[in-house]
């Protein structure tokens, strides 16, 4: 098992040193355990090019297959410890915006219901890949289930024009005229919008990018442009005066779902915290 995990570190890493540094072991240990793993598969799973490693075509399929086997293992152990002791741990992967505007404003009455079970909060914008990851579960955001993902659907993404406040209202053929600000994971929100309003696309002026939904709240409210963002997300803002709005919600083809691994089914911790988070909607 030694060699798995220090074979699946350094591949994940592609560093024997930051193996080490995770495994809290010395670089020459973590290079014994992967030479010793090669000798014993007679399979050469890196090339080694002075002190840098790569994995090898071989080494790259190998390492695809262990990490799945060790996630599967590390689910067992959890699942059997948090039997054993009748509480347990998640880790949870969620957008960054999301979870502090909507998550965590909530996730106490969780632990309420749940006392002794620990929800770890790790923000993520990019797709997780749980085959080299110790996350457990995710909220994400997308057009469609995932694939090789039990997944479930929690609400559609409703988008609302937003402006800074005090800026008056806007009728849909005034928007063309303004600099719109975007999400750069969401680049066809206002695509989708204008052809939803029936404007040409040739008409967008369209302005910088953000890879935060918060980054663009602040541009907004400094009045640099003006937004198309999830209402969840800016409801507080919007209550305070501290945002202004105009029109209607506007469906997009996004949903938020929450999503895992099948094998992480059975994780006490994440039924729970399913149950809940579904009774939310």
């Amino acid at each position: 098992m030694s060699l798995l995990l220090a074979f699946e570190a350094a591949a994940r890493h592609e560093s024997y040193t930051r193996a080490a540094e995770e495994l809290s072991l010395t670089q020459s240990a973590v290079s014994r355990q992967v030479q010793a793993l090669e000798k014993s598969l007679g399979l050469t799973l890196f090339r080694r090019e002075g002190r840098q490693v790569q994995l090898t075509d071989v080494g790259r399929l190998y390492q695809r297959e262990v990490a799945e086997a060790l996630g599967q293992i590390r689910s067992a152990t959890l699942q059997a410890l948090a039997f054993q002791s009748g509480v347990g741990t998640l880790r949870l992967a969620t957008l960054p915006t999301f979870g502090s505007k909507w998550l965590l404003p909530r996730l106490h009455h969780f632990y309420r219901a749940h006392p002794g079970m620990l929800v770890h909060i790790h923000s993520r914008i990019e797709p997780i890949d749980f085959a080299t990851s110790e996350i457990d579960a995710a909220i994400a955001v997308g057009t469609g289930e995932l694939p090789g993902l039990a997944c479930h659907r929690l609400q559609t993404e409703e988008l609302v024009v937003i402006h800074a406040p005090g800026s008056p209202a806007l009728a849909p053929p005034e928007v063309p005229g303004q600099v719109l600000l975007n999400v750069a994971n969401n680049p066809q929100a206002w695509p989708e919008w204008f052809s939803h309003h029936g404007l040409a696309h040739r008409t967008m002026r369209l302005g910088p990018s953000f890879e935060l939904t918060s980054h663009l709240v602040q541009a907004v409210r400094a009045g640099i442009g003006i937004g198309l963002v999830p209402r969840v997300l800016v409801e507080e803002e919007l209550a305070k005066g501290e945002l202004a709005w105009s029109g209607e919600t506007f469906a997009s083809r996004r949903s938020y779902y929450l999503a895992y691994p099948p094998r992480n089914e059975g994780l006490p911790s994440l039924r729970a915290f399913k149950g809940w988070l579904l009774g939310q909607i």
